[in-house]
């Protein structure tokens, strides 16, 4: 799936030193691939990208493709970009590691590469949410909200960095309450609503006492919760990442869904190409890895919850 966004609007300024110097380098044509444009996440990724340029360039040209969690698919993307002279990609990696070859063929043809939401070998720079962080607060409220004791498991997903880096910051957490029990922590969600209920029908079937599941995303959190109500399982503690529309109407709702650590896709988009714009004039970010913080929506402050942006 492919959209070409053409930008208009107003010049603002970027936020990076030296870009109004004479030598500065004009950001004209933008690649951003994405692991699906089916997921709102990755529409809000784009807005925040789409956003930034207009604001740098009012005739820059940026187009937003969707990998569909294929890497070949994200190969003949990148390889578009370069074929057509862009200036700079942001690529939400399929695969962390696979993806070097395509993004060192990028920065050989003079490209600037941006990872965005997981890690990408290579890239000049990454701008992602802090995903130990959000493992973290989000399985700590679930073990406080189960009393500290009894069976979970963390419903697993595609091997992206920031799935493992929140599956780890998770155990972490569980790792310093003894009376927890984690029963699974491999089967994978596929990152949706489907695979979600897929798995949360496994478990629900092999585990006949289930205090608390994690999900390592909303849509996989939405999918345990129809699972649990369609095989009349209660008391259960879920908790996810990702603080999505979806989530906000699940935890105002009567559901078994309690919390979710947030992260604002928006504003991750807009970061990361500004980043990139920086970067391809010559101001390269402190530390290559830019950490945007997490923080936890429950039903206790949904209410104030601003949601994803803009």
């Amino acid at each position: 799936m492919l959209k070409t966004i053409l930008l208009a609007g107003a010049v603002l300024a970027s936020g990076f030193a030296g870009l109004h110097d004479a030598s500065a380098r004009e950001l004209r044509s933008i690649g951003v691939t994405v692991g699906s444009l089916g997921n709102p996440f990755f529409v809000a990724i784009g807005k925040g990208a789409t956003d930034a340029a207009r604001a740098i360039n009012p005739q820059a040209r940026l187009t937003i493709a969707s990998a569909d969690y294929d890497l070949n698919k994200q190969f003949t993307q990148i390889d578009n970009f370069i074929a057509s002279g862009v200036d700079l990609i942001l690529v939400n990696a399929v695969d962390p590691r696979a993806i070097t070859p395509a993004i060192k063929r990028a920065q050989a043809a003079g490209i600037t590469v941006v990872g965005v939401d997981v890690a990408a070998n290579g890239a000049d720079a990454t701008v992602q949410t802090n995903n130990v962080q959000a493992g973290e607060i989000s399985c700590r409220y679930m073990a406080e909200q189960i009393g500290g004791k009894g069976n979970v498991v963390i419903q697993n997903g595609p091997q992206v960095s920031a799935v493992i880096d929140r599956v780890n910051g998770c155990k972490q957490v569980l790792s310093q309450f003894p009376d927890i029990k984690l029963l699974s922590s491999d089967q994978d969600g596929k990152g949706s609503r489907d695979g979600g209920l897929n798995v949360m029908q496994g478990f629900l079937t092999r585990f006949p006492s289930l205090q608390g599941v994690f999900t390592i995303n909303d849509p996989q959190a939405i999918g345990s919760d129809l699972a649990a109500r369609q095989l009349n399982r209660s008391n259960i503690v879920i908790t996810s990442v990702d603080g999505a529309p979806d989530i906000v109407a699940a935890l105002k709702g009567n559901t078994q869904i309690r919390a979710s650590a947030s992260q604002d896709p928006y504003a991750m988009g807009k970061q990361a190409l500004e980043v990139g714009n920086g970067i391809l004039n010559g101001n390269k970010p402190e530390n290559p890895m830019v950490l945007l913080p997490s923080t936890l929506v429950t039903r206790d402050n949904v209410n104030q919850y601003p949601g994803w942006s803009r």
